[in-house]
């Protein structure tokens, strides 16, 4: 656990890099990744759908990105990228792809589903963070 936690920490630095951050919020991207990989190793432990755990990471991804925004006055996109990128379902997505070329339909579409799945769930956690987000607003106001 702990390597793939570090692991994170470093492949979420790179396609931070990639992506051109200032690299004053380099460590903070990196913390945002490898926050998302630990909060989906802790749902998955505690036997929590993966697309369900999906969902929740980015939840919280969401709302870290939009405190660290704040915080460090940057836009909150700066920080949501690397911070999904090790929840993306790559592996999935490669199942689904080898079993298709195969010809082992029936397992690539259950790859391919669940691979969406997760995906879409991703989706709708950032929308459900910043739409809570604005909602806070709203009602301080």
């Amino acid at each position: 656990m702990i390597v793939q936690i570090l692991t994170n920490f470093i492949v979420s630095g790179a396609f931070a890099v990639i992506f051109n951050v200032p690299l004053n919020s380099l460590l903070q991207c990196c913390l945002v990744g490898m926050i998302s990989r630990l909060l989906l190793i802790l749902l998955d432990s505690n036997n929590i759908d993966a697309v369900l755990a999906t969902l929740t990471a980015t939840f919280f991804i969401g709302i870290i990105s939009q405190i660290f925004a704040k915080i460090y006055k940057m836009p909150t996109i700066v920080f949501t990228i690397p911070g999904i990128i090790p929840l993306v379902p790559g592996g999935l997505a490669y199942n689904a792809t080898r079993n298709f070329v195969e010809d082992h339909y029936d397992l690539a579409i259950q790859f391919a589903a669940r691979a969406l799945m997760t995906a879409g769930a991703i989706a709708v956690g950032l929308v459900l963070s910043v739409a809570l987000t604005q909602i806070l607003k709203i009602r301080k106001a």
